[in-house]
C-alpha cells in the first residue's frame, strides 16, 4: 500500500460517482442557436509508454457553449483503432467514471477488459473531460509540493473528533478560495452537460452519424445526460455501475438534507460489500484471505476489534503512520474490484492489507511513523460540487457523518465527509442539466448493475432503467463496482451483441460473475 494507492482510493470515493420522470426540461440557461465548430483531430501515435498501440489527438472545444465562438479549451483524446478494419462498425466512446477519471490513462489500462468483438469491430475512443487530467485541468496549487504542504496539516482521509472537524472545515474553506483564485471561470464550465456537448462534437469529429457509448460509474450520468440532450443520436449506449439521475440532481429540490454520496447510497453499498468481504473471507482459508479467522462471525469480530484499537492508536505500516480514518478510506477503495484485474489487486489483497495492519506495531511518540499526505481529486471535486446539490453549511457534515455511521457502520463517515468540500465550493455549473430524463431515444439503452456494488448500489441501476424512456436492465449477481472491472462473460456477450447488432438481453436477464472474490 502506498501514497498512490490511497490517493486513487480517495478520488474514487469522493465521487464516485429512481424515479419519477420529469414532465418538462429544466436547465439553467437556454441552449445557444449558434453551432460550435467541429474540432479537427490530428491523430498521432501516443508518446507515453503506457499508451503504446494507441493514437492521441487534441480537440478544441468552447469553454462556454452559450458563446461557442469565444474562448476554447483543449481536450486530450485517445483512440484504439478497430483490429479488423474491414469489419469496422464505428466508434465507441468510453468514460471511466469519477468524476475525475482520466480517459487517456484508464482506456489503455482497462482496454483488455472490453469484449474482443468490440476491440475487433470498433474504434474505441476516450478523453480527459474538461477540468481533468491533460484537458485544461483544474489546478488549485502552483505545484504538487504546495498541495502537499497545505494538506499536511489537515486530517488525512476524514476528520475524527471535534478538533479535527474544525481543522478540516477551516482548511477546505480556504482550499475553495485557492481553487477559485487559480481556476477562475473554468470552475463554472465543467458540468456534465458541458462534457456531453464536448462528446457530441467528438462524435462529429470522427465522422459517426450516431453515438455508441459505454460509461461506467459517473459515466452513467454523463451517458444519461447525453441521451436526453441528443436523443435522436443514440445508436447504442451502455450504462454500467449506475447513479440514480434524480439522486444526482436531488430531484430538483432546494431542500438538500443529504449529500450526493448519501443520496445514491454509497455508504449503504460499501457496508453491504464489506459484510460480503468479511463473510467470504471468513469462509475460506488464510491461503486465500489472509485476514480469515475461520468463520464469518469470528472474522467480523476480528475486524471490529482492529478498528477499535485503531481509534485509540494509529499503527506503522511500511514505515508510514496509518490512522483509523486512513485505513477505512483504503478499505472503501479496495472493495471496488473483487478479483485482480487491470492493475487492481482485488479482495485477496485487502485481506493481506488488513492482516498487515492487525500485526503492525503501534505508532508512538518516539516512533510516530512517516506522515502520508492524501490529496483530494481537484477535478473530481470541481465537477461534483458544481453539478450536484449538497448542504452549504459545513456544520451539517458532522450530522451527515453520524447518519452514515448509524445506517452503514464504520465505512459510512468516510463517504459523507468526502462530500464536505462542496459546502464552501466557490462555483455552480453555469449550464447544468437536471432533466427530463425520459426523452424518447432513437434506440433503447442497456443498463447494467451488480447486486453487491460498494459505490453505486444496485437500486441505482433499477432506478436508471425505470427513469429512462427506453431502457433494458441487465442484472449481474456479483461483487464490486461495475461489471467492466468485475468481469462476467455472460454480461460481456450481451454487451457485444448489443453494440454489434442492437440486440438487447431478454427482460429479467441475470448474469453471474466469472469468478468469486476468493
Amino acid at each position: 500500500m502506498n501514497a498512490t494507492t490511497l490517493t486513487r482510493c480517495l478520488s474514487l470515493l469522493l465521487i464516485t460517482c429512481g424515479l419519477i420522470p420529469f414532465a418538462a426540461a429544466q436547465t439553467s440557461r437556454t441552449t445557444t442557436q449558434i453551432a460550435p465548430p467541429v474540432p479537427t483531430l490530428d491523430w498521432q501515435p501516443c508518446q507515453d509508454p503506457d499508451q503504446q498501440g494507441f493514437q492521441c489527438a487534441t480537440a478544441q472545444v468552447p469553454l462556454d457553449y452559450q458563446h461557442p465562438q469565444a474562448k476554447t479549451i483543449p481536450l486530450a483524446v485517445i483512440k484504439h483503432s478497430a483490429a479488423s478494419p474491414n469489419r469496422r462498425i464505428g466508434t465507441i466512446f468510453f468514460n471511466p467514471g469519477g468524476p475525475g477519471g482520466s480517459g487517456t490513462a484508464d482506456l489503455p489500462a482497462w482496454f483488455s477488459l472490453f469484449p474482443q468483438q468490440l476491440q475487433q469491430q470498433f474504434d474505441i475512443v476516450s478523453f480527459d473531460p474538461r477540468g481533468i487530467g491533460d484537458s485544461t485541468a483544474v489546478e488549485c496549487f502552483a505545484s504538487e509540493d504546495d498541495a502537499n504542504n497545505f494538506f499536511a496539516t489537515v486530517p488525512q482521509a476524514f476528520p475524527v473528533g471535534t478538533a479535527e472537524i474544525n481543522t478540516w472545515s477551516q482548511a477546505y474553506a480556504r482550499y475553495s478560495q485557492l481553487c477559485k483564485q487559480r481556476a477562475g471561470s473554468l470552475l463554472d464550465h465543467v458540468s456534465t452537460a458541458d462534457v456531453a456537448r464536448d462528446m457530441d462534437l467528438l462524435r462529429r469529429a470522427v465522422g459517426d452519424p450516431t453515438m455508441n457509448y459505454l460509461g461506467v460509474s459517473y459515466g452513467t450520468i454523463l451517458g444519461a445526460v447525453y441521451a436526453n440532450l441528443f436523443p435522436d443520436k443514440v445508436r447504442a449506449v451502455v450504462l454500467d455501475g449506475n447513479i440514480d439521475p434524480n439522486a444526482w440532481t436531488n430531484g430538483n429540490s432546494n431542500n438538500t438534507q443529504l449529500s450526493i454520496s448519501q443520496r445514491i447510497g454509497s455508504d449503504l453499498g460499501a457496508s453491504k460489500a464489506l459484510k460480503a468481504f468479511l463473510t467470504l473471507c471468513g469462509q475460506t482459508t488464510r491461503d486465500h484471505c489472509a485476514f480469515s479467522e475461520g468463520s464469518a462471525a469470528a472474522t467480523e469480530v476480528k475486524f471490529n476489534t482492529l478498528l477499535e484499537r485503531l481509534k485509540s492508536q494509529p499503527v506503522i505500516l511500511d514505515g508510514y503512520r496509518f490512522t483509523y480514518a486512513m485505513v477505512l478510506n483504503s478499505i472503501n477503495g479496495d472493495l471496488f474490484v473483487a478479483r485482480p484485474v487491470a492493475g487492481f489487486k482485488g479482495w485477496s489483497h485487502l485481506g493481506v492489507v488488513l492482516d498487515k495492519v492487525s500485526n503492525s506495531p503501534p505508532a508512538t511518540r518516539e516512533n510516530p511513523g512517516k506522515p502520508l499526505v492524501i490529496l483530494p481529486d481537484q477535478g473530481g471535486l470541481a465537477v461534483a460540487c458544481a453539478d450536484t446539490p449538497n448542504p452549504q453549511d459545513p456544520a451539517r457534515y458532522p450530522q451527515l457523518a453520524a447518519i452514515s455511521s448509524e445506517r452503514a457502520g464504520h465505512l459510512g463517515p468516510a463517504l459523507s465527509w468526502g462530500d464536505s468540500p462542496c459546502a464552501t465550493w466557490p462555483a455552480k455549473s453555469a449550464d447544468s442539466y437536471a432533466g427530463p430524463w425520459n426523452r424518447p431515444t432513437a434506440n433503447p439503452i442497456l443498463v447494467i448493475g451488480n447486486t453487491v456494488d460498494p459505490s453505486t448500489p444496485y437500486e441505482n441501476a433499477v432506478a436508471m432503467a425505470r427513469t429512462l424512456s427506453r431502457a433494458r436492465l441487465l442484472t449481474v449477481e456479483g461483487y464490486g463496482h461495475t461489471a467492466l472491472l468485475n468481469p462476467s462473460k455472460c454480461a460481456n456477450d450481451y454487451v457485444a451483441a448489443y453494440f454489434t447488432t442492437s440486440a438487447l438481453p431478454p427482460e429479467g436477464t441475470v448474469c453471474q460473475q466469472d469468478q468469486l472474490p476468493f
